[in-house]
Order: C-alpha cells, then structure tokens, then sequence
C-alpha cells in the first residue's frame, strides 16, 4: 500500500461516502480533504459539512461548490450541440457530470497540496472509469483510491457494520432497507438502478418516477413554449433571458409536469455487462427536439448529415469517459464551427409524455427558401429539368450492373 499523505475525496455526505471518509482515516491514516458539487440534484448539502466536521475535517478542508451553470454551460449544452444520445435513446445525464466532478476534485488537490484523490463508484460500474480518465488526463502522477476495488464492505450489511461500530450516523432510511433503487442526480436527469429493476421483465414501479407524472395523468391541455437559440446554445424562454443552469431548470419543471422525457433502458456498460437503468430527462428531451429543429433550417444539408454520422462515436466518447480526451475536444471543436449559424427560435407543443415542433425560425441565418420549395408556381427559380441528367448518372451505376446479370443470366 502506497504512502498517502492527503487525499480529495469526492463527498455526498450519505452512508457509502461517510463509510468512505472513515475507512480512508483508519487505513491510510491520511489527513481528508472532502469535496462535495451542488450539480442540481435537489438535494440539502450542507449536512455533509456537519457530518464531515464530526470526522474531524478541519473546516478549511471542506469544500461545497454550487457548479450548476459551470454544469449546463461548460457540459451539458456543448454535448447537446452534437445531438448526442447513446445506443439510439439515453442523453448521458450521469456521464457528462463526471468529467466536471473530476475536475474540481483536481483542482482542490492542487489548492490543497493533496497528492491522492477518491470516489466511491464500484468495480461493477462505468463510473469508476470515467472519475479515473478525467484524474489522469488532469493530473498525470496523482494517486487514486478506489475503496469498492480494496476493501471487503462488499455488502449492505458489512457497510451498515462497519458504521455502526465506527459511530458513523445511519439515517432511518438505511436501517429500513433503504431506497429499492441505486439513484443519481443533476440538472440534466435523474436515474434509477438496482433492486427490482434488475429484473428486466419488470415493468418499473409508477411510484418510482419523482420528476415526472405519467402522461396518463398529464394535463388534458396542451402547453406551448418558444426556445430562442444563439450559436446553437438556448439562451432564452418564452422570451425570457436566463442563466444556462435556470433554462435547464425551467424545461425540468415544464416537461416533468406533461409526463415528457421518461426512459426505461438496457444499456452495453463500459465494463462489459448489461445494466438496466430507468431515467427522467425531462428538459433534456425538450431541448434536443428543439435544437434538432433550429438546426434543421440553419445547417447545410450535408454538415448536419456530417454531424449525425459523427454523433454517435461522439456519444460513445462521452459515455466511455474520454471527456478530457484530444479525440473529444479535435469533435467539439468540428461541432462547435457548425453551430455559428444555429440561430433563431423554435415554438413546441408539450402534451402527454410528446414533444411536438410546431414552427422554426432564423431571421439570419435561415436555409429555406419558400420561392424554390413552394409547391406553387416558382416563378423560373427552379429548371425541374435538371433532375433528369441528375437521376440517369446516378442510376447509370445500377443500370450497368443490371445490364451484365441480363446478359450473364443471372
């Protein structure tokens, strides 16, 4: 076991990090540094000051950080730029946080003089990967600690043990049995794992669902919102111009109460298994519909096809933990060019678990042009005739090959 002199460990304040902060103490007799984000998850998060000053955390050594427009801003709205969903329907909401959380932790250990840092992801999930590749790419020669992958707490119960004969608080919850369900949060989504829901015939409980009704129950009223786009960024909300982290925020509440952005998915892990997970994304499914349709009339037909058959190595990049990457940031850079002219406002209907797109437009950068595309007299702007020589050399290829299995009998 390597020296550790101090070590940054990534804190929610719950049973399996408070688990973690000891277990550090006692094993490595490190001096702790906790670090915990405010990424929007709703949650309380000054008890995990409390509870870190209970282990004898010097108040200095306590970092909560509110980072939800560096969140939205910095990571979530340059991911949507691409379009980016994973395996044809998941939008990444836990993955694209740990790139910011590995981040932060990085620099606290630079502030701090710390030479270590630590999760509390299992040896099972992608997690672990991903906290790991953003340390690495940010701070070459730092150490990690991965207590899931050392130490022998592998159960619910050898956890709750080993708190109660350390004296670690056990709220109610967990002496209960604790939430049927392994659950992370943020701006972006919330998701669910674990217990009934490893049983893939199951259908997920309606009482599971927190951000989102069912759409049977969603009002029998349609509800429509205007999304004002600039640089392929939403900047504004029927009319109304809010930081990134309030807009995210807003379409949260908004699709969450018409039953939109709901997903019950078996995923491909990085780590080789399938893992059923169930999500609710309620502002991320609006804003993809709505950049989609921005993008539809600002983008060149073949960039935006360019950026489609790019968008899912993107995704995997993303889902895979290579935020830091240079095979990232080469993409982000080819995808941010093209959302210079992703400007204008998009209008879209909300009702019972759909988002409907309804009208679009750029008074800058708009593509369509009404004179060519009309169905009515165009006036001589289009030579319909044009098309011929246009379609027979794009079949000649096919005619040739056809003309050899006549003449061949085949």
């Amino acid at each position: 076991m390597s020296e550790v002199k101090k070590v940054v460990l990534a804190y929610s304040g719950g049973l399996d990090t408070s688990v973690i902060l000891k277990w550090l103490q006692d094993t490595y007799q490190c001096e702790v540094v906790t670090f915990t984000a405010d990424l929007g998850q709703g949650e309380e998060l000054e008890p995990a000051r409390q509870k870190a000053l209970q282990f004898g955390i010097k108040p200095e050594n306590i970092f909560i950080d509110d980072l939800r427009e560096a969140f939205v801003r910095d990571f979530v709205f340059p991911m949507f730029r691409a379009n980016t969903i994973y395996e044809g329907e998941y939008l990444l909401g836990t993955s694209i946080a740990r790139p910011l959380i590995a981040k932060r932790q990085i620099e606290i250990a630079r502030l701090t003089g710390a030479d270590t840092v630590s999760h509390g992801a299992t040896g099972k999930g992608n997690d672990q990967v991903r906290f790991e590749l953003g340390y690495y790419a940010l701070m070459p020669g730092v150490k990690v600690i991965a207590p899931w992958r050392e130490w022998d707490l592998l159960s619910r119960e050898k956890l709750l043990a080993y708190a109660e004969k350390n004296g670690i608080p056990i709220e109610r919850k967990h002496r209960e049995g604790g939430s049927p369900y392994s659950m992370d949060a943020n701006l972006l989504h919330i998701s669910y794992e674990g217990r009934h829901l490893e049983n893939p015939a199951a259908e997920a409980e309606e009482s599971m669902w927190r951000w989102t009704v069912s759409p049977e129950q969603a009002p029998d009223a349609a509800e429509y919102l205007d999304l004002e786009f600039a640089c392929g960024d939403l900047v504004a909300l029927n009319g109304q111009k809010l930081k990134a982290h309030e807009l995210l925020a807003k379409l949260n509440e908004l699709g969450g109460k018409h039953g939109i952005g709901r997903l019950d998915l078996v995923e491909n892990r990085y780590v080789g298994m399938k893992s059923r997970g169930c999500y609710e994304t309620p502002g991320g499914a609006i804003l993809l519909r709505a950049h989609r349709a921005i993008e539809s009339i600002t983008l060149d037909r073949e960039v935006a096809h360019l950026k489609d058959d790019l968008m899912a190595r993107y995704a995997s990049i993303i889902y895979n933990g290579y935020w830091w990457s240079p095979e990232r940031q080469a993409l982000q850079t080819l995808i941010d060019q093209t959302q210079q002219t992703v400007n204008g406002w998009v209008r879209v209907k909300l009702y019972k678990g759909n988002v409907i797109v309804v009208a679009r437009d750029s008074q800058t950068d708009s593509l369509f042009d009404s004179t060519i595309a009309t169905f009515e007299d165009d006036q001589g702007a289009y030579n319909q005739k044009d098309a011929n020589g246009f379609i027979r050399l794009n079949a000649l290829r096919m005619r040739i090959a056809a003309n050899a299995r006549t003449r061949h009998g085949k």
